[in-house]
């Protein structure tokens, strides 16, 4: 009688090798692919280790940090394609100090391999289309050539004006029985210091002469018409002859030397006063 015999009568051997065959999709857990982190897992730490923010992130790499989170979470879902994945894992990685190769390798080992380049949607592309001859633009034309006649006309008349300024700067009443000598340019000569000494009893003969400082002077013949008006600067001197009288308007009285047909009129006139004058034939006195 035996004992520990199995039915079959034979008895096992504890040294025999084991026939059952392992299961190759089972993991050992020694594989190096299970034992590194995930590529987020990655960027993560070396974002930390860099003491950087994710904000700081995005600033630097132009990711945007809704993206810089889910990749760290590893969601390449936010990131528009495997292609857009892999260059914000690149840009991430070597902000943070990393070399983006291996990422990138790992990222592509997940995913079958490298993804195919994606092609340029046709919105971007750029059109050769032969552009279109431009027409003359007339209206243009037209309103650059009125610019042109209406500058030309301003100009004109200021250059008119501005002459008809300098020619009433000695203003003449009606002409003098004397006739003036003739000169190259037949303009009349200004009246002298001897043409005021002697002027004539049938006119009135004004001369101002500022002083002491500039005045402002406005002078009208017996018509009312204006023989000038403006600055007298000191050291200048104006001359106004008329038929009947001569009405001024001195703005600086004080600063004004005053000759009227020939002689000097003794004033007593104000720095800063305004005096309005009038003078006739004869000697000079105000009306």
């Amino acid at each position: 009688m035996s004992i520990g015999n199995s039915s079959d009568g034979k008895s096992p051997d504890a040294n025999a090798p084991d026939d059952r065959v392992p299961d190759p999709g089972a993991p050992d857990g020694n594989s190096p692919e299970e034992q590194r982190p995930s590529i987020g897992r990655t960027l993560q730490q070396a974002r930390i280790a860099a003491h950087r923010t994710v904000e700081e992130l995005s600033g630097s790499t132009r990711v945007r940090v809704p993206i810089v989170h889910a990749i760290e979470e590893d969601d390449f879902s936010r990131c528009g394609g495997d292609v857009y994945a892999r260059g914000h894992i690149r840009m991430l990685a070597r902000a943070v100090g990393l070399d983006p190769e291996p990422l990138i390798e790992q990222f592509d080992a997940e995913r079958g391999g490298r993804p195919a380049p994606t092609p340029a949607a046709p919105m971007f592309e750029a059109e050769r289309i032969r552009p279109e001859r431009r027409r003359p633009n007339w209206t243009a034309a037209m309103v650059a050539a009125i610019v042109a006649v209406v500058g030309f006309v301003g100009f004109t008349a200021l250059d008119s004006t501005d002459k008809n300024a300098k020619s009433n700067e000695v203003a003449d009443g009606p002409t003098p029985d004397t006739k003036p000598s003739p000169t190259k340019t037949g303009a009349k000569p200004e009246p002298s210091e001897s043409a005021i000494a002697a002027a004539p009893r049938d006119k009135v003969t004004v001369k101002l002469s500022a002083i002491d400082d500039k005045s402002w002077i406005s002078a009208k013949a017996h018509n009312g018409k204006l023989l000038f008006d403006g600055i007298l600067l000191k050291g200048d001197s104006k001359t106004f002859q008329d038929d009947e009288q001569i009405d001024l308007i001195l703005g600086n009285a004080g600063a004004i030397e005053l000759f009227v047909n020939g002689k000097k009129v003794a004033d007593e006139f104000e720095p800063g006063q305004v005096e309005r004058l009038s003078y006739t034939q004869g000697d000079p006195e105000v009306g």
